[in-house]
């Protein structure tokens, strides 16, 4: 296969840029480094684009690997032909590989390998001819009769399994089917037992729908309902109408006598090729739901690793709890903790009295103006006791309820013991869900993105194809924001292009037995950073207050001469942008020698040192008040936050201690094929409350005709 034509078509680049990219990849360079500081290679492709072709190009490879295996396999058996030599060589999916290869696939024992064991394959072969009465066949068969083929009956029924196996191993056939029946079947979903219509899997009890046309999280629901014994999930296609293309490639129209290869044909395809379709097509329809849930997982990743830092402002975290009370802890606006507490404002001790005490002496005492509350256990009782709170001593402070998610796992691991040893687990939770406000991408990046869960369906996943989408997610924001080399956490450092987990430990080392870097180029004398780590992740990490100023940008030190250049044509830091904006670009590029992107790129950090594209984002919304579910009347229209976008709609946070669903049908007046084209999540949006069922604690939300 032409690797390089295929994905030319595939992703629509100019073969040169294609021909860099894949050599860029090969030489080494990670998918960071070569998205920023080789453009004028790419074309300016994105770290998403670049990602996408990576992963087609090593499928593409492993493709060409097993088709090499494959003809050569064949070849040694002395059956590869012309003809099959360039279908195996058009193969552009290793599905197509294996339907070629099936029939010279070394085979277990079956029926059909019994029978030719016994020597049944010239009566087979016979039979296929179609050119003899039945009596004529019979008396054909009677010569194959001997100690193990007792009789002319079990000789035809030998050769009919022949002949089934045969037909079930024709790659063509095969292609057809699966063709046919992907397009025009449909899966059906039956209830296992009584118990499916009391289950959450009860609109499934009965459920049809096209293959072609089921939804993503249909097939997901489907498949767990399966996993967990309430569904019975099958393929139907109408069965005289797949006959009728299996019959045509195998019976003659002018034959004398079809009737075993027409039951062998019926054979093959109800016993062998049908299972196998089955299974095939709905392995398909499940790689394609899983690739779209990871894809909707790293979306809402992105957006939540994304969200804007509080900046300048001390944050009190709040990890609520009944019995062993809530969790209080308090950190100063660089994360650093100031104190810690616990108090009962829920059941089953409820001091109310004593909570107010503690937190208005935190509050006045550290300058609280921020409060995040965890969204786990008692989080409604104590959101309550804290928004009565405000009301009722008036405070200038506001909270956001924050998700929990995967902050049990940070305070039990080493790094969090290490962190914070004089804290026990509970508390080490609460500076995490204070810090996880104060700056979500930060705190976020120690704990391994799957366990942050923003998605559907996140233990159904492939555990391989999650961690490694959704770590090429983390690493995408952490070199999009930047890092700070002099204050960045072991888990924060690793995440940054071309650094180790070794080497991001060893820069902490250096950093407390050396003292702070005063330039990237100390970065040289950390052990086991060598020079192509040091090129891949320079750019990426900033010194503030340092030796060299362009260390604080996104300046790459290869690019610094230029950056120094465009600095003196300019007049300053101040007039760059100014000055290119009635320059002729080209030409001070071609000047300063470095392309016309790289030329931008080094003009807009001059222009905006130590920028944090975060700080572009509306700021997080901040409440004072709550109102309860059933404050709710339809038709009210309230601001919320979007706190998980899904395939068939998007949760948002209003203000109540249910988070209420906007429909994909409610998202907006046009029509969409999925929410996330639309939301975000962290969005802040204005919605329309559709219904309201207070028992069933369910909140039906509505965007249409709210402009914005």
């Amino acid at each position: 296969m032409n690797i390089v034509a295929a994905l030319q078509k595939e992703f629509n680049l100019k073969e040169n840029h294609l021909q860099n990219i894949i050599k860029l990849i090969d030489d080494g360079n990670t998918i960071p480094f070569i998205a920023r500081y080789r453009k004028e290679l790419t074309g300016s492709v994105d770290d998403q684009l670049l990602r996408a072709l990576f992963e087609r190009l090593t499928y593409l490879r492993n493709l060409d690997e097993e088709r090499e295996r494959i003809i050569e396999v064949i070849r040694e058996s002395g059956k590869l032909s012309d003809a099959l030599l360039e279908k195996l060589q058009n193969a552009e999916t290793l599905s197509q590989l294996e339907d070629l290869y099936l029939p010279y696939r070394p085979k277990r024992k079956t029926r059909g390998t019994v029978a030719r064991s016994l020597g049944l394959k010239p009566l087979a072969t016979e039979m296929l001819k179609q050119n003899k009465t039945e009596a004529e066949i019979r008396d054909f068969a009677q010569g194959f009769v001997r100690e193990e083929v007792p009789d002319a009956d079990v000789a035809l029924k030998g050769a009919m399994d022949i002949i089934a196996e045969d037909i079930s191993v024709d790659a063509d056939l095969r292609g057809r089917l699966k063709n046919v029946i992907g397009t025009y079947g449909t899966i059906q979903s039956t209830a296992a037992d009584e118990n499916t219509a009391e289950s959450i899997y009860a609109m499934y009890k009965e459920h049809t729908e096209s293959l072609k046309k089921v939804p993503n999280h249909r097939i997901l629901a489907m498949n767990r309902g399966e996993k967990e014994g309430y569904l019975k999930i099958s393929l139907c296609y109408e069965k005289e109408q797949a006959l009728k293309i299996v019959k045509k490639g195998y019976i003659k129209p002018d034959g004398v006598f079809a009737q075993y290869v027409e039951a062998a044909a019926e054979d093959a395809y109800s016993r062998l090729i049908f299972p196998a379709i089955e299974r095939e097509l709905r392995g398909v329809l499940t790689e394609r739901a899983v690739t779209a849930a990871i894809k909707v997982f790293a979306d809402n990743l992105k957006s939540l690793l994304m969200q804007p830092p509080l900046k300048s402002r001390t944050v009190m975290g709040l990890d609520p709890g009944y019995r062993t009370g809530c969790k209080v802890a308090v950190v100063d606006p660089t994360g650093k903790v100031l104190d810690t507490g616990v108090i009962y404002p829920a059941p089953p001790h409820i001091k109310i009295a004593d909570a107010e005490k503690t937190l208005l002496r935190f509050i006045k005492q550290y300058g609280v103006k921020a409060v995040a509350i965890g969204n786990g256990t008692a989080s409604h009782e104590t959101e309550d006791f804290f928004s009565e709170m405000i009301k009722k001593y008036q405070l200038d402070v506001g909270y956001m309820v924050v998700s929990e998610a995967g902050a049990s796992v940070y305070s039990a691991s080493k790094l969090a013991a290490e962190e914070f040893p004089q804290f026990d687990v509970s508390l080490r939770s609460a500076v995490s869900i204070a810090r996880r406000l104060q700056d979500p991408l930060s705190e976020l990046v120690k704990i391994e993105p799957q366990a942050i869960g923003v998605g559907q369906y996140q233990h159904d996943m492939p555990k391989k194809q999650l961690e490694e989408t959704l770590g090429g997610v983390v690493e995408q924001c952490v070199n999009a924001v930047g890092v700070d080399l002099n204050t960045a956490s072991v888990p924060l450092l690793k995440r940054v292009a071309g650094i180790t987990a070794a080497v991001a430990e060893n820069i902490v080392k250096y950093r407390e037995e050396i003292g702070e870097f005063k330039t990237r180029k100390a970065l040289l004398k950390v052990k086991k950073l060598g020079a192509k780590a040091y090129e891949q992740c320079a750019g990426f990490l900033r010194i503030r207050g340092g030796e060299e100023p362009l260390d604080n940008t996104g300046v790459h030190p290869e690019s610094y001469k230029a950056a120094e250049g465009l600095l003196k044509l300019s007049g300053g830091r101040e007039k760059v942008k100014d000055y290119l904006e009635t320059a002729k670009k080209a030409e001070i590029a071609e000047k300063l020698s470095v392309g016309l992107p790289t030329l931008m790129d080094i003009a807009e950090e001059l222009s905006r040192p130590g920028r944090d594209p975060r700080e572009d984002l509306p700021a997080p919304m901040l409440k004072k008040n709550l109102l309860s579910i059933e404050d709710l009347k339809e038709g009210m229209v309230l601001t919320g936050t979007v706190r998980n976008v899904i395939d068939f709609g998007v949760f948002v946070d209003i203000g109540v201690h249910e988070d209420g669903l906007i429909h994909i049908s409610e998202i907006c007046d046009r029509f969409i094929r999925h929410p996330s084209e639309v939301l975000k999540v962290g969005d802040i949006v204005e919605v329309r409350v559709l219904s309201v069922d207070v028992k069933k604690k369910r909140i039906a939300l509505s965007r249409k005709g709210i402009k914005g």
